[in-house]
């Protein structure tokens, strides 16, 4: 039976407006929310995003507070079926496929918590990124991901206000080869990204073209995350998402006058917004009287309301299309505006997108300093416009369990929850014995949740193989003699991200016979855990997990049995959240300066886990002269010649060399009780001086600067502080 007081929060949890119900927030803050969006002012942003990260199982503030009140059920059906999607739906999201994605969520959440008005959009994938398998002979195996947003919590499918029962929908315009218009049709979901006080959100608008109006292929294009089956459907997807901004914004009333651009996916919206422009100026015969003058004179307009940030160096990253194939996607004015605004300066027969966004914003930024200077290199015609801000990542996603109790425990740490400036603080705690008897303690728990894990897999593994197909990708799973392997008081070294060349994954074991000495000589055992996807097309990222596999067993054979090496298949947020916590140390090893800014090692830092890593990305400012963990290999100065992602170009041999040096320095200060204590002195610095920095709180702080929002006073101040924790570009 509910009490008075229970049925007095559930009312709160249940609001509605004229799109849909929604669970969560209370009307007071959905009305709240919706108003600083749609406000004539315009007085908010819209973040664009290909991919949006942010599964359930590892910050459910909503199911954590239904939970934490034991409540169960709600007095009215509709709420009821609301109420235990969030108690028992699905946690999985699989809207993204690694850091782009993960970034925006945690960006997106650090908006909710500092309650800056900002709505997200991005795609929503039927079939997701991939799910992944591996083969200890096949190696990796990509699967279509299953999942259903119809039933999963806090995702809404949103109601056409004019047409009830149905639901709200937006058109995009495509052409074919003789001109003749064709639309695709996209519903549209909202997720909303709710703060842990439950008192503010942002949107996530998701555009699920999957309707039966939109032609099959279109479906198809729109159903896998970064579906690159050809080029023509890698544009296609592009559009989906540029299309596809102001029609949902006008369908929503949203009035941002900003438009946050995360790399060129979603640069088309330009198209729209130069459209916008010329018509209302001329009227619908836009296209015949407007010269090419009038056309950047709107686009260099337009630019005044474009956010745009650079996230990787890798050509990969960055869009060319021919030109010639948008006459299949797009009208012949729009390619027009193309032709005077994405033209290759080196081919002009193909249309650059990244360069295109560089040139058509207010402000421009790279994700880390040295990023900044890579950027200025690549883009030299653009380079007195790039600033840097250098990435974080959301605190209460990333802190374990048993580390939120440790800093909860001190008074010292009041407040970490709402400010992670606050941790500047645990240097006094430094030499507090009880602090890092629990800081010792919580690290222990969070190896050991990892080492039982990994245990549990490989058996898991082995009595698989009997029943499929699917030969178990560890070595280890095949030697009986070992039911747990793996030691939660052995050192463990962690690796998780996507399998690309320029990352290396494979770096450290370029000379086994090396590293399996530095292990027996001074019998110091080590786990090896590795995680992470390559992309299904990108052989030599595939090439790179089968390197994984293949040299398991000969480095447990040389090494006595004290090396063990495994990777876990199927990774995601949850998986990366156990793996930063509760590794001894996190390993990075891009090739300088390809790594834009990397974020897998901020969550570590953020529980106290040092970094041994490439002088690149984050960690050139994250390293303080070694008080926070290591550096290996080439740091020298940057220039375009170490742009190549060739093999040859690599630094294989140079940079393992370099980590062969330092791994046995590492070695000896974790195992040696005498050394223990410096070991324990790194973790704790981590604490104070990468915490306050590395968050998107102040990352988000340093973005409402250049979004140049008139906050509320209050508001304003709290940004200011969060500012004021770190500058990641002096010249700002």
């Amino acid at each position: 039976m509910l009490s008075s007081k229970d049925r007095h929060l559930l009312r709160d949890l249940l609001s509605s407006n004229r799109f849909g119900t929604f669970f969560g927030v209370s009307q007071q803050v959905l009305d709240l929310v919706w108003q600083a969006l749609t406000s004539p002012t315009g007085e908010s942003v819209t973040y664009i995003s290909m991919e949006i990260g942010a599964d359930l199982d590892v910050f459910h503030p909503v199911r954590d507070k239904l939970q934490q009140l034991e409540i169960t059920e709600h007095p009215d059906e509709a709420g009821n079926r609301l109420l235990q999607l969030f108690l028992h739906g699905p946690v999985k999201i699989p809207n993204y496929s690694g850091g782009l994605g993960i970034l925006a969520g945690d960006t997106l959440k650090s908006f909710a918590d500092c309650k800056i008005p900002v709505v997200g959009i991005s795609l929503l994938y039927r079939k997701g990124y991939f799910s992944q398998v591996v083969d200890s002979k096949i190696g990796q195996v990509a699967w279509a991901s299953q999942w259903e947003p119809e039933n999963t919590p806090g995702l809404y499918l949103l109601h056409d206000p004019d047409s009830p029962g149905q639901p709200l929908t937006i058109e995009i315009p495509f052409y074919d080869l003789q001109g003749i218009r064709f639309s695709a049709h996209a519903q549209l979901w909202l997720k909303m990204e709710i703060n842990e006080a439950l008192d503010f959100f942002v949107p996530e608008i998701l555009l699920d073209y999957q309707t039966a109006l939109s032609p099959d292929w279109i479906q198809d294009a729109a159903q896998h995350l970064y579906n690159s089956s050809s080029e023509k459907i890698k544009a296609t997807q592009r559009r989906l998402l540029g299309a596809g901004i102001i029609p949902v914004m006008e369908a929503l009333g949203l009035t941002s006058r900003t438009i946050h651009l995360n790399e060129q996916h979603g640069v088309g919206v330009v198209l729209s917004l130069i459209t916008q422009l010329l018509q209302k100026k001329y009227g619908h015969q836009y296209e015949k009287k407007a010269t090419d003058r009038h056309i950047l004179a709107a686009a260099a307009e337009v630019a005044k309301r474009l956010v745009f940030t650079i996230h990787t160096p890798v050509k990969a990253g960055h869009d060319r299309f021919s030109a010639s194939m948008y006459e299949e996607l797009i009208n012949p004015f729009c390619r027009r505006v193309l032709n005077l605004l994405a033209l290759d300066e080196n081919d002009p027969s193909v249309y650059n997108f990244t360069a295109m966004a560089m040139q058509l914003n207010r402000a421009t930024n790279s994700v880390s300093r040295l990023h900044k200077e890579v950027t200025q290199k690549q883009f030299p015609q653009y380079a007195k416009k790039i600033t840097a801000i250098t990435n974080g990542v959301h605190h209460l996603t990333w802190t374990s369990k048993a580390r939120a109790e440790l800093y909860d425990t001190f008074p010292e740490l009041h407040n970490w929850r709402k400010d992670p400036s606050v941790f500047a603080r645990v240097e006094s705690l430094r030499a507090n014995n009880k602090f890092r008897t629990y800081f010792e303690h919580a690290w222990r728990t969070d190896t050991k949740v990892l080492a039982d894990y990994v245990n549990q897999m490989l058996i898991t593994h082995r009595n698989q193989c009997l029943a499929t197909w699917i030969d178990p990708p560890n070595y280890l799973s095949y030697r009986k003699e070992e039911e747990a392997p793996f030691k939660y008081t052995t050192f463990t070294l962690g690796f998780a991200r996507r399998f690309s060349t320029y990352k290396r994954a494979d770096l450290i074991f370029e000379d086994l016979d090396r590293l399996a000495a530095i292990i027996t000589e001074n019998n110091w055992p080590v786990n090896f855990i590795y995680a992470g996807k390559a992309h299904p097309s990108d052989e030599p990222g595939k090439d790179l997990i089968r390197n994984i596999l293949t040299v398991q067993e000969e480095l447990y054979l040389k090494s006595n049995g004290l090396a063990k090496l495994v990777f876990i298949p199927g990774y995601d947020m949850h998986l990366a959240k156990m793996m930063v916590a509760g590794s001894h140390a996190w390993l990075n090893s891009p090739k300088r300066p390809l790594e834009a800014s990397g974020t897998s090692g901020m969550k570590a830092a953020l529980n106290g886990v040092p970094n041994v890593s490439i002088m690149d990305g984050w960690w050139v400012e994250g390293y303080h002269r070694g008080q926070t963990g290591w550096k290996f290999g080439y740091e020298d100065i940057v220039s375009p010649e170490h742009f190549s992602e060739q093999q040859s170009s690599l630094l294989y041999n140079e940079d393992s060399d370099s980590f062969y040096t330092v791994f046995p320095e590492m070695l000896r200060l974790f195992y040696d009780p005498s050394l223990h204590g410096q070991y324990i002195d790194k973790g704790i610095a981590n604490l104070t001086l990468n915490y306050p920095i590395f968050n998107t709180h102040r990352m988000a702080a340093e973005y409402v600067a250049r979004y140049d929002l008139d906050l509320a006073p209050e508001l304003q101040q709290e940004m200011e502080k969060f500012r004021r924790l770190y500058c990641s570009d002096p010249s700002f």
